[in-house]
């Protein structure tokens, strides 16, 4: 959804605006009006929907297929 909604923000903003130098957290806050908590109630729905296409797909993956590897559901700070 971000690199999406950094490329469709870009692309009607400037035209020819590279992702680079698009900042994700404005383009979100723009597509949701500057409403912070909009914004953060979608990005929280997409992290849930996320989370449930992983254990779909982990759940119909062969440990072959995945050579042992298994998903992790939540971010791990290092």
């Amino acid at each position: 959804m971000s690199q999406q909604l950094a490329l469709h923000i870009a692309a009607e903003e400037a035209g020819t605006q590279s992702t680079e130098s698009v900042d994700l957290a404005v383009s979100v806050l723009k597509a949701h009006d500057g409403d912070a908590i909009a914004a953060i109630r979608s990005l929280l729905l997409d992290a849930d929907f996320l989370r449930d296409q992983l254990w779909i797909a982990s759940s119909l993956m062969s440990k072959g297929i995945s050579r042992g590897w298994k998903p992790q559901y939540e971010r791990v700070e290092q």
